[in-house]
């Protein structure tokens, strides 16, 4: 009798994983998007400035960085905020959702584990369909937000986000809302197939937390393997970030566009700026990205950890 009652106390190491479902992570990673926007939206700003400078105006990030808050006073570096905080807000949530869903298609449908392959496809799928549907239209509209140089509101073409984006469409078409769109697809599919991979090997690596096993980690660990997460992204993807950039600020009410598109625009900045051309911007990117997963991370595990403890008893 006693061997029967131990046998049923042993842990099932071949039972299926609780699973958090996708609007918990939604929510979750809505939550870490408004903090990491209202953190690191003037290292944005500076990185959209560096990548724009053909001219050599700017030295390096301090000096860009001060050059703005001396020219167009310290509100200049959170231009773009608005588009910027609900941008992320809606990525996140629909990054962390769409990712829970694709997962759920790769989980082994018995243990409920998920190999790093699915981690890697779903973690691309959920980039592709976040920078066509949320990333590609708020970045045109903040970037050519923050582009604009100038104190006197009458002074800019672009008056607000709103303004700016019905702008676009009234002199570009619907479609001026998505120029860049190709690059945006492959900056942020590369990045996500990533760091979805890397966050979750880091959390098994460093604190022995894996998802669904009713264990929640300290904001402080949280942030550290986010941090982690979010190196390698920028270094893959500097080239399709600055492609980006260049043809999201282009404004097809100026006549003939310089950059075609992402094939003809790396081709122009390899021939015209040379190689690290291609990578303009990439130390603010460092700076802003992997300390922006961190936040991001710090929230959103928090999120989910309370859903945990609530709903999945330690193993």
């Amino acid at each position: 009798m006693k061997m029967k009652e131990q046998e049923e106390q042993k842990p099932n190491e071949n039972r299926k994983k609780p699973t958090i479902p996708p609007y918990m992570k939604a929510v979750a990673g809505s939550l870490g998007g408004v903090m990491e926007a209202c953190c690191l939206q003037p290292i944005d700003v500076i990185k959209t400035r560096l990548q724009l400078d053909t001219a050599g105006q700017y030295k390096g990030i301090i000096h860009c960085g001060v050059t703005i808050y001396r020219t167009e006073g310290v509100r200049a570096l959170w231009k773009g905020l608005t588009p910027f905080a609900t941008h992320l807000t809606l990525k996140y949530a629909l990054r962390m959702g769409s990712n829970a869903v694709l997962q759920s298609a790769f989980k082994d449908s018995e243990t409920g584990t998920i190999s790093n392959h699915g981690r890697v496809f779903s973690g691309f799928g959920a980039g592709v369909l976040e920078a066509l549907v949320v990333v590609t239209p708020f970045e045109v509209v903040k970037i050519r937000l923050q582009q604009q140089k100038g104190l006197s509101l009458e002074s800019l073409k672009y008056k607000g986000p709103i303004h700016c984006a019905r702008t676009i469409i009234r002199e570009e078409g619907l479609l001026g809302l998505w120029s860049g769109a190709a690059p945006t697809v492959m900056r942020n599919g590369t990045n996500q197939a990533a760091m979805f991979t890397a966050k979750n090997s880091f959390d098994g690596l460093l604190w022995k937390k894996q998802e669904g096993d009713g264990k929640v980690l300290q904001p402080w660990q949280s942030m550290i393997s986010g941090f982690l997460a979010g190196t390698a992204g920028p270094l893959c993807t500097g080239p399709f970030d600055v492609v980006k950039t260049r043809l999201m600020a282009q404004s097809r009410d100026k006549g003939e566009l310089k950059y075609k598109g992402m094939v003809h625009a790396i081709r122009t900045i390899y021939a015209e700026e040379g190689l690290l051309a291609l990578w303009k911007g990439l130390l603010p990117r460092l700076m802003r990205i992997p300390p922006g997963q961190a936040i991001m991370w710090g929230v959103a595990d928090q999120v989910i950890g309370l859903y945990e403890r609530t709903y999945i008893p330690p193993e």
